[in-house]
């Protein structure tokens, strides 16, 4: 049975001591979806929003949020991140909104699974804060880890 790392021998959080473990190739990939009316949609796709360009904001909020994770998540540990991608889409599909995936990359003795899901949750909520004048009833959903790789877990894809 998997144990919680995050808590010592009586239950107390701690950050994990992670010293000893190897450094290998990590990355990390996640994703999420903010739903919106059409109309909000068409603004987006159209660059008519009067704060300018949503999708390149929220991507560099996103790349900007996975360098700072552990300032936001309490026993993350600093990571020297060697590459941060943000892209978003515009789906129009039965439910009109943006596609947001991201993919963290490192050389290190730890993960990149936070950073790659706090990429794609600020970046969504730049969405929303950007677009919540025109459109409160915005959705952020379907937020997930969808693959990492390296260490000693190896490779996992949901």
């Amino acid at each position: 049975m998997a144990h919680l790392t995050h808590l010592d021998e009586h239950g107390d959080a701690r950050m994990v001591d992670v010293t000893e473990k190897t450094v290998t190739d990590r990355e990390a990939r996640a994703t999420a979806f903010i739903a919106m009316r059409p109309e909000t949609l068409a603004m987006i796709r159209n660059h008519e929003h009067p704060k300018g360009d949503v999708l390149a904001t929220a991507r560099i909020a996103g790349i900007m949020a996975a360098k700072k994770t552990h300032d936001l998540i309490p026993l993350c540990h600093a990571l020297n991140l060697t590459s941060v991608k943000v892209h978003l889409s515009i789906e129009d599909a039965e439910t009109p909104g943006v596609r947001i995936e991201s993919c963290c990359r490192l050389a290190a003795r730890t993960g990149v699974e936070m950073e790659a899901l706090t990429a794609v949750n600020i970046a969504a909520l730049t969405l929303y804060d950007m677009c919540k004048a025109v459109d409160r009833g915005m959705v952020i959903s379907d937020v997930r880890l969808v693959e990492k790789s390296g260490g000693r877990s190896g490779h996992w894809a949901g």
